[in-house]
């Protein structure tokens, strides 16, 4: 039998009224347990499924939830699809996962197609340049929950997940100190993002307060290629650095291709710490310390609050999740 069975069909085998079938698949008060087990049955017989559109047509919602990323080829932001994902499942929901591409044009369209399609909630890390987020406060409106993570807006009317970023950086600053490093190259992303302003002035302070002395050298190569350039031009130098400290996994890619590319030995050589997720430090011997922002920590968390949101229509806040630090042998 075919896949789209109607109620109309249910009706006209079993001679029972289509208000009848439909509550009956509903689980109402009203129908007898044995009308129901006739209907259920001839149901999952002719592989009925109910038309999700029209529901959502009528309710003017879904059992979606939409998720608007960067890329989903970042580790930190496929740990948490998973994360959410399984939340999801969960609480009977689905998750509709598109990407923004870092171009605020195309989040803005693909804001609009979750908003088309009658999301119930959705999560979002904007784009580098995305400065105007009026568009995201007009769901609000709608009822339709916004819960701005990772790379969030400098907005404090909103509800936005994130670790807390100056935390993680000064633990990373402060195990540079603790090994009396005399000549560190900070690694951040783009210097628009609010997350690398926060962690590069967390940074700065820290070695300010128990470090002044320390030489610091800046960069922001945003990503694995020109992390890798950056870094090679540093240890070129005649006073090369003698610790890298990195804002994220994909800088530290970069780094690690530019130290195996030279043959320098970590730690002998070279001390290594950075920001990560956690998969990326245990693939290299030995494996680099860092500090944990996990990406699935980060959605458990944001989908609980989505839940709240949800169910209450809880006001906006700002959820903080700690970062700690995990020890490898590259100090």
């Amino acid at each position: 039998m075919q896949q789209n069975s109607t109620l109309k069909k249910l009706s006209e085998i079993l001679n029972l009224s289509i208000s009848t079938v439909s509550r009956a698949l509903k689980d109402h008060p009203d129908i007898s347990e044995k009308t129901k087990k006739k209907v259920r049955e001839l149901a999952d017989a002719l592989d009925y499924e109910p038309n999700t559109y029209a529901i959502q047509l009528r309710t003017n919602s879904s059992k979606v939830i939409g998720i608007l990323l960067p890329s989903i080829t970042n580790f930190f932001y496929d740990s948490f699809i998973a994360a959410v994902e399984v939340k999801a499942r969960e609480f009977g929901y689905s998750v509709v996962i598109m990407q923004s591409g870092d171009s605020v044009e195309i989040e803005s369209a693909n804001l609009k197609l979750l908003k088309q399609n009658r999301i119930s909630g959705l999560f979002v890390s904007l784009t580098i340049d995305t400065k105007n987020i009026e568009h995201f406060f007009k769901l609000n409106d709608l009822d339709i929950p916004v819960i701005f993570l990772d790379r969030v807006p400098d907005y404090e009317n909103c509800n936005k997940i994130c670790f807390a970023d100056k935390e993680a950086s000064r633990l990373a600053a402060e195990a540079l100190i603790q090994k009396q490093k005399k000549h560190v190259l900070a690694l951040f992303g783009h210097p628009n993002l609010t997350i690398t302003q926060k962690r590069e002035t967390s940074f700065r302070e820290t070695y300010q307060k128990i470090s002044p002395q320390t030489k610091l050298d800046f960069a922001y190569p945003e990503s694995s290629a020109p992390s890798r350039i950056a870094t090679l031009a540093a240890l070129k130098k005649k006073e090369r650095p003698d610790a890298i400290f990195c804002m994220g996994d994909l800088i530290l890619i970069g780094v690690m291709e530019a130290i195996h590319e030279m043959n320098i030995k970590v730690p002998e050589e070279i001390s290594i710490i950075s920001i990560s997720n956690g998969f990326i430090p245990n693939m290299y011997n030995p494996k680099i310390t860092y500090v944990e922002t996990s990406g699935y920590k980060l959605g458990l968390v944001s989908f609980d609050r989505m839940l709240a949101c949800l169910l209450d229509k809880d006001s906006m806040k700002e959820v903080w999740v700690e970062p700690i630090l995990v020890l490898g042998k590259s100090l």
